[in-house]
């Protein structure tokens, strides 16, 4: 029975890699089209999010959903990720978002589908639209149960899609609750305004690392909202999770983790590279 299980999620997985029709996004992504949109924040939130300033990328895919436990087991079975850390059995459920896995299992498991883990710019325009709305859904503010997984709504990371009023403008689900994502992107709470507004790249672990040792010695912890100030290379995670505040749900938010953590708040959803699209959008309105 185990061996069929597993067949059946390693099947499932190889569909999704298969190849769309001309035109189509892969199957279980949705594509992002190409043009700006407006990233960060001007005032609320924390300091590492502002400013609000305009981005420009090329279209993407990315996953409509977030990649479950039964997905990635079938990228431990294959060997070529490794397992996640082990937690009680509610958190290990095959359908139910994975969790426990490190910024190196999660850029493992995008590579075993064919996909990559999305930059911070490419998450937040899919959060949030051009238009740099402050939630998935617009301004209205968060409702536990409605809009997502929030604030303890089961005790652990709810069934992908399962709060359809909280997807994004293009979509996108549980972008405001269930799982904290890995992004491919280096944390630095000083980058956005030096950033460059064309398909940003991230920042360097040195200039990183460079930022943060100054804010240490100017005594600014805060900065970057309660986590302590990195004093490593960290990476940024996306979107809040299960356990975690309505108040934090902005999608602007940024929270940084050392590549090696395992928590059982923090999963994946990948990312793909899209052929260059003729019509990009207009020029993005705060």
């Amino acid at each position: 029975m185990h061996w069929l299980l597993s067949a059946a999620w390693v099947l499932g997985v190889t569909l999704l890699g298969a190849a769309p029709a001309a035109g189509e996004p892969p199957p279980g992504m949705i594509l992002i089209p190409a043009g700006p949109f407006i990233m960060g924040a001007d005032e609320g939130g924390e300091e590492d999010e502002h400013p609000a300033h305009e981005v420009v990328l090329r279209n993407y895919y990315i996953d409509r959903r977030e990649v479950t436990r039964g997905e990635y087991d079938a990228c431990v079975e294959a060997r070529k990720c490794p397992p996640p850390r082990v937690f009680a059995a509610r958190f290990h459920q095959p359908e139910r978002p994975v969790v426990g896995v490190t910024h190196d299992a999660a850029r493992a498991y995008c590579a075993f589908v064919s996909k990559r883990l999305p930059t911070e710019a490419e998450w937040e325009k899919a959060a949030r639209g051009p238009k740099g709305q402050t939630y998935p859904w617009g301004e209205a503010e968060p409702v536990k149960g409605v809009h997502g997984c929030f604030g303890w709504v089961e005790g652990q990371p709810c069934l992908p899609g399962a709060f359809p009023q909280g997807d994004s403008p293009y979509g996108v689900t549980d972008m405001a609750g269930n799982v904290w994502e890995w992004t491919a992107d280096v944390y630095d709470a000083g980058y956005y305004p030096r950033s460059p507004a064309d398909n940003p790249p991230g920042s360097t672990c040195a200039e990183s690392i460079t930022f943060h040792a100054q804010l240490i010695k100017d005594r600014k912890q805060g900065y970057t909202g309660k986590n302590p100030i990195p004093t490593e290379c960290e990476y940024v995670l996306r979107g809040g999770a299960w356990n975690y505040p309505a108040n934090g749900l902005r999608s602007s938010n940024r929270v940084h983790h050392a590549a090696r953590f395992r928590i059982n708040v923090a999963g994946i959803r990948c990312a793909a590279d899209a052929p260059p699209q003729p019509n990009p959008q207009p020029p993005a309105t705060p």
